[in-house]
């Protein structure tokens, strides 16, 4: 029987199972593909909150959704075209996010009766066969039989066989959308290099679920999707954290600096120690510290010597380095805080996402203690934003808050590499020599920026005091005084309120510049909310949208921006902080619209909210 050919503009695939499954892998190779042959991709991994749940059971489902497309996309996509499930547990947990209408493509062994007691179905009733999966393209697959019988003669232990059921379902998606088999088994061979067993095991397995589907008379259909007309460049797939680091690598190159990342590993914060513990040719270094509070130590001892200081940590590692923010506040010393938000308070939920230390960013020291924040809004803004938050932290002397989260620093998309010298320029200036004769060095003395000098210990004549402690306006000696202390809070605000002047004016990212309904969004709400607006301009509807990056302080010219418009929602995954910032500052009546389930927001509610606002009429 000859299979349809249907031409497909996107395609969202949810790949689903136990941790031991190999999901993030499967997922992760399909995405790899899917950017070789030029779609444009956008992902999310889903992980289990729970450390090694019980396998089979609905806590331990491993989940990973790829968005990939011949046209531009901004999220993982709202609901999966296809579900591929491994067991009973990740149909029950998933079966709501796929689309009616949609293909299932279900391991069989994964539905016995002790799958099906796991994830709390009888044990007699099938969810295969009970009429739950009426309505959708059902493709019942074997994986686990057909995965050892291929493996057979290989002399392998079931055990290890097993594992290798997850390149079966690899290959049968690769054929259902015409991907090439090379990729994966470059992959493989590399990745196994020292266990040849397993290189041909698992290439046999991955061709195994291609040939099945030329074989199996069921499936009627194969998919095209083709690649995306993307601006001509150099591109590759890149993760969040890895897009940070290697933005904070840029940084310290193009100011010919020392990088030293103070640290302690925190979920979903340490691939980046990781991915910069890689680059030690450009004289990285990376410290993996007793606990948080001597890893930002270390990071400020490192900019207090000449260096670019780094910590990144998630919220729980932030409240803890709460009282060094505020010593490098008082010391005036360039440190870059990458926090990798996730769903709290205290441990809350270390696997999901969320956008709640917003506050805890502007607020969470004692004292007057202000420290300009940025966001990144994408995987590949990641670059943009931790280079700039280099740059903020270096030409005003500063500690910097990069925000991103476990959405974007886990998802990936395409990113166009940039040349070193495309970079913009950072201006790194260390006070100069002073002789006998010179007048007495005042490390505190600011130029028309608030900006003191960067002091390097060490250089001649340039001896003074460093603390905690409150110190004169310029000689940096420990002052008690009430006017002095005053002037010094007054000073380091006006420092950090002077960065506006150098960041650029808000700009609308889509739609007009007045109207009915502003989207004003920050981070990761950026590709839900700009798709939402996409698609209601189509309909016609007077929606616009502006993103900001800078959060503390704010651009020049936003307040302006937003009077202009009759309502303002603003979608935020917490319980409404932005928001607050934005009705005290511009004394607007903004529209909140919040999601707090550890999840991103779907294209969907986004525009639900527009369209409710637009009916009621709401003020």
């Amino acid at each position: 029987m000859g299979h349809i050919q249907e031409i497909k503009d996107e395609v969202t695939i949810l790949f689903a199972g136990d941790s031991g499954d190999g999901i993030q892998l499967t997922g992760g190779q399909f995405t790899e593909t899917a950017a070789l042959l030029g779609n444009d991709i956008s992902t999310f991994p889903d992980f289990p909150a729970e450390i090694r749940a019980p396998q089979g059971t609905v806590a331990g489902v491993s989940g990973f959704q790829l968005h990939f497309g011949s046209i531009e996309l901004f999220t993982p996509g709202d609901s999966a075209d296809v579900l591929v499930v491994m067991n009973a547990a990740a149909l029950k947990s998933n079966l709501h996010n796929l689309k009616k209408g949609g293909i299932v493509i279900a391991n069989i062994a994964g539905f016995d009766k002790k799958n099906l007691r796991l994830a709390k179905f009888d044990d007699a009733i099938s969810p295969l066969t009970d009429g739950t999966l009426d309505g959708y393209k059902v493709h019942e697959v074997d994986v686990t039989k057909i995965t050892r019988e291929t493996l057979k003669e290989s002399g392998l232990g079931v055990k290890i066989i097993d594992r290798s059921k997850n390149m079966f379902v690899l290959g049968f998606l690769y054929w259902m959308y015409n991907r090439k088999l090379e990729n994966t088994i470059k992959f493989l061979e590399t990745k196994f290099a020292s266990k040849p067993e397993l290189v041909k095991s698992n290439i046999a397995v991955l061709k195994s679920g291609y040939n099945y589907g030329d074989t199996a008379e069921a499936i009627a259909s194969r998919f095209e999707v083709k690649p995306a007309s993307i601006k001509p460049g150099t591109y590759r797939n890149i993760m969040g954290n890895e897009a940070t680091a290697i933005g904070l690598i840029a940084a310290a190159q193009k100011t010919n600096l020392s990088l030293l990342c103070g640290t302690y590993p925190i979920t979903p914060a340490s691939d980046i120690l990781h991915f910069l513990s890689k680059y030690k040719n450009f004289g990285v270094k990376t410290v993996q510290a007793e606990d948080e509070i001597a890893g930002i130590c270390a990071a400020i001892g490192a900019s207090f010597g000449g260096s670019l200081g780094i910590t990144t940590s998630s919220g729980p590692g932030i409240a803890l380095k709460g009282e060094a923010i505020g010593l490098a506040g008082i010391f005036e010393v360039p440190l870059v805080i990458v926090n990798v938000q996730r769903g709290g308070p205290s441990t809350g939920l270390p696997t999901k996402t969320e956008q709640a230390d917003l506050f805890q960013a502007l607020y969470g020291r004692n004292g007057e203690s202000p420290v300009p924040v940025i966001a990144a809004q994408s995987p590949s803004d990641c670059f943009e934003s931790a280079y700039e938050a280099c740059r903020i932290a270096l030409e005003h002397m500063t500690p910097v808050f990069l925000l991103t989260d476990g959405y974007i620093a886990n998802g990936s998309e395409p990113w166009e590499v940039i040349k070193s010298s495309d970079l913009p320029d950072i201006t790194v200036k260390f006070a100069e020599p002073r002789n006998e004769e010179d007048a007495p060095f005042l490390p505190y003395k600011r130029d028309d920026k608030f900006v003191r000098q960067w002091a390097i210990p060490g250089t001649k004549g340039l001896t003074h005091r460093i603390g905690g402690l409150e110190k004169d306006f310029e000689t940096g000696n420990v002052s008690y005084d009430p006017e002095n202390h005053e002037r010094m809070v007054k000073v380091r605000q006006a420092k950090v309120d002077k960065i506006a002047d150098f960041i650029p004016l808000q700009k609308i990212d889509s739609g007009e510049e007045s109207g009915s309904i502003l989207l004003l969004s920050w981070g990761s709400t950026y590709g839900a909310v700009k798709t939402a607006t996409r698609n209601l301009l189509r309909e016609g509807k007077s929606v616009s949208h502006v993103h900001v990056k800078y959060l503390n302080p704010l651009p020049r010219n936003l307040g302006d921006l937003i009077s202009k418009f009759d309502k303002v929602i603003m979608p935020e995954m917490n319980n409404g902080q932005f928001i607050k910032i934005i009705r005290e500052k511009f004394l607007v009546n903004a529209i909140g619209l919040n999601k707090i389930k550890g999840l991103p927001f779907a294209t969907s509610e986004i525009v639900d909210k527009v369209n409710e606002v637009l009916a009621q009429n709401i003020v």
